[in-house]
């Protein structure tokens, strides 16, 4: 299990254990973390999983595929290090993982 901590706009923190090989948006979802509204269920097709990733942790994350970076131009108040949850594998090396949330999906 990797430990997740999720940070909602409000500064309310949720630290979760989250199975390798689900995405950091499933973890949110199983785990009812608000602010994650997930409307397109992981398909990388709505950008209301936009999370701002730590930037200790930008490396670790991988690169944004095309198809995330199209996707971000949806989302609100982008930022450099913006990415859709739903397009991050956890893996054991993500432990520790830190995400914030931004203040609306919508």
């Amino acid at each position: 299990m990797a430990k997740i901590t999720y940070i909602e706009h409000d500064g309310t923190e949720h630290a979760l254990d989250v199975k390798p090989g689900l995405t950091v948006m499933e973890g949110a979802v199983k785990n009812n973390v608000p602010g994650i509204d997930a409307d397109c269920g992981g398909a990388c097709a709505c950008a209301t999983c936009h999370v701002y990733v730590d930037e200790a942790w930008l490396d670790k994350t991988g690169d944004k595929s095309a198809m995330e970076e199209s996707m971000l131009d949806f989302a609100e108040n982008v930022e450099p290090n913006s990415r859709l949850s739903c397009q991050i594998k956890v893996t054991d090396a993500l432990d520790g993982l830190v995400v914030r949330l931004p203040e609306s999906q919508h």
